[in-house]
């Protein structure tokens, strides 16, 4: 009998005698798994695959269902975790050209069903993020990026954390809902380069 059946006749049943029909988390976990699963459609390269949870989102996601925080010892683990998948640049060369970062940044296409298997992705940072104080619509689901690298300068632990950030923000925020652009292979090695350089060369738009 399917779900929506069997609440409907608890429901009426709750009038008379009550319904005797539990479920446990284990089976509500299970049958909205199952749920998505079924009204899931491959196209393109939108395959399944994007639905599985790995360990991180799976307790990031469970935790905000049942409205608790992950403790301080999990939160550790599930970010060093994360922190050892980030892959630093093969030439030692962080930053890129912030012209094509721009770019990058203002471009939200790419990874949907119609797109072509390894066709260009664009960063969409400005759904998020305000990235120069030119803009008059940006996103506000993350900070302002305006002066990001004026305020915190160049050094190296700043330029390595900006390439880490990006690459697998969860690294730093194990719950945060910003897109690990490197470890889940979104953005290259050389767009990634770009996008530091909009974020710290002293002539990008971000620090005028």
């Amino acid at each position: 009998m399917k779900k929506a059946n069997i609440l409907l006749l608890c429901g009426l049943s709750f009038l008379v005698a009550g319904c005797a029909t539990k479920y446990s988390a284990a089976d509500l976990e299970k049958m909205a798994k199952d749920a998505v699963n079924r009204s899931f459609s491959e196209r393109g390269i939108a395959k399944k695959d994007r639905i599985n949870q790995d360990p991180i989102n799976e307790a990031c996601s469970k935790a905000e269902y049942a409205g608790t925080p992950l403790s301080g010892e999990i939160t550790r683990k599930l970010e060093a975790a994360q922190a050892a998948t980030i892959k630093y640049p093969s030439d030692g060369k962080f930053l890129g050209d912030w012209k094509a970062g721009e770019r990058l940044a203002q471009d939200g296409r790419g990874s949907t069903y119609s797109d072509k298997a390894g066709s260009a992705n664009g960063g969409n940072c400005y759904n998020c993020h305000q990235i120069s104080k030119e803009e008059i619509s940006h996103g506000t689901l993350g900070p302002s990026l305006y002066n990001y690298g004026k305020l915190r300068g160049d050094s190296p632990e700043v330029v390595k954390y900006t390439w880490g950030k990006i690459y697998n923000a969860k690294a730093f925020n194990a719950c945060t809902n910003m897109p690990r652009f490197g470890h889940q292979g979104i953005l290259t090695e050389e767009q990634i380069k770009d996008l530091v350089a909009l974020l710290l060369d002293p002539n990008s738009p971000v620090n005028k």
